[in-house]
């Protein structure tokens, strides 16, 4: 089928909107018409190092409504309403574990631009474009996704506001909720209030932790974070950062959380920790960085990656919805709608951070 979307044509070259060939969906795949998706920092990421003799379509914080199903696919039907989440293989062991974000074939079934036996959904004029970004492509009007990216969601769910859930938003909520796992009485240090920051900062409130710091260059967002309930907020260019911090939670930190892979900050994050503190990671920057052993030996703390919040989509997406539902988790204060004919403009605010977390909406249905 002919659909349109957002091709990426290298680093320097505006998104543009394409007629561009879909497959039919093979025995376990779906075909979603998107109704919304999420511009996440990863895409402005990837979008700078594809070159243009490879045209890619990104996206992956895609919802919508299902179309076509697989002949394998039993428990989608067509006309259900999804949130699309990232890849996973089904059958490695960390997936049979109860870990899909740490599969074994993330980065073939999330990252590569195809699927796992190299082919991508997508073309133009029989010449292959890159696809299945996160196993999604989702700057489109329509999607060819594997039944493991597809989360059912009721009918009633905002498909619009809850389209970030499937990547970013899972991300930050998810490496509080499901790595930190804090009591109301412990403190949690946010560095960077981004989109995947200002979601760790929903969760912790969500979850009744009292004390949360944010720390951040943007004056702007300080005070988005303060009004979503941070407990302190601390200009990140300051020079007794680390010093505000650990006044701010009684000595230092429980858990710190670091969403800008940059490693000034990864190390100020860790001397900001308490004994025993645990330090998230959770961006990609710099391949290595050093640090005193003692932090670790001497103080009890520890540092552990995060990837995709550690999250089951299947579970974890529907406890955002039911925090959301119940109030607890307002996506609309730190999101900003475009339609998708706007999408450099979501893009471009998304980069210079003019918009926390930006979201397209795509035409309606004929």
């Amino acid at each position: 089928m002919d659909i349109t979307a957002a091709v990426a044509r290298g680093a320097q070259v505006p998104l543009a909107l394409e007629t561009i060939t879909l497959e039919e969906p093979r025995a376990d795949e779906v075909v979603v018409r998107i109704v919304a998706t999420g511009v996440c920092h990863t895409d402005l990421v990837t979008k700078s190092v594809f070159p243009p003799e490879l045209p890619i379509v990104l996206g992956h914080e895609g919802s919508g409504i299902v179309e076509q199903i697989g002949s394998a696919v039993t428990d989608v039907k067509v006309g259900d309403h999804v949130l699309l989440t990232y890849g996973s293989c089904g059958t490695c062991t960390q997936c049979t574990t109860g870990a899909p974000s740490y599969c074994e074939q993330f980065v073939m079934l999330n990252t590569s631009g195809g699927r796992t036996d190299f082919t991508s959904p997508l073309s133009i004029g029989g010449e292959r474009v890159m696809g299945a970004f996160f196993g999604q492509s989702s700057f489109a009007t329509h999607v060819l996704v594997g039944r493991r990216n597809v989360v059912v969601v009721d009918d009633d769910v905002d498909l619009v506001a809850c389209a970030p859930f499937g990547c970013g938003v899972q991300t930050g909520a998810g490496a509080v909720a499901n790595v930190m796992r804090p009591a109301p009485h412990e403190s949690i240090v946010i560095f960077g209030a981004g989109g995947v920051g200002m979601s760790a900062l929903l969760a912790a409130r969500a979850l009744g932790v009292e004390n949360v710091v944010a720390v951040d260059l943007s004056a702007e967002r300080l005070a988005v974070a303060k009004e979503l309930g941070a407990s302190t907020v601390i200009d990140g260019a300051a020079e007794d950062v680390v010093a505000q911090v650990q006044a701010a939670t009684g000595g230092g930190a429980t858990f710190a959380l670091d969403t800008t892979a940059a490693n000034p900050v990864i190390a100020n994050a860790l001397l900001a920790l308490a004994p025993r503190g645990t330090l998230v990671l959770v961006g990609l920057g710099e391949a290595a960085m050093e640090f005193e052993i003692g932090h670790l030996t001497g103080n009890g703390k520890a540092v552990r990656g995060c990837i995709e919040g550690s999250c089951d989509p299947q579970e974890f997406i529907p406890q955002l919805i039911a925090w959301h539902r119940a109030g607890k988790f307002p996506i609309e204060k730190i999101s900003r709608q475009y339609p998708f004919s706007e999408i450099n403009t979501a893009m471009h605010d998304a980069e210079i951070g003019a918009t926390i977390k930006p979201i397209l909406v795509l035409p309606t249905a004929d």
